[in-house]
């Protein structure tokens, strides 16, 4: 089985990857973690909107929509 370190805006529609680091702005990362994107929890791209515009992400049961440049910002490891 192979792995590869992306960031989140890398993964495809439907696929799972775990957060391996979040590097952004304090007010950002705090924000994020807010909303429950810690370290080590899986998260699943379930569609991302045309002409760059936000991608939706799950953690969890909870689904998250997420600016493209924020996502750039949390890198993730596909599994």
């Amino acid at each position: 089985m192979t792995t590869s370190t992306d960031n989140l805006t890398d993964l495809a529609s439907g696929e799972s990857a775990t957060i391996l680091a979040i590097q952004t702005d304090d007010a950002l990362r705090q924000r994020l973690l807010a909303l429950g994107f810690r370290v080590g929890k899986r998260i699943e791209l379930i569609r991302k909107a045309s002409f760059s515009g936000p991608l939706q992400v799950r953690i969890g049961t909870t689904d998250i929509l997420l600016r493209k440049n924020e996502a750039a910002k949390i890198t993730v490891q596909k599994s």
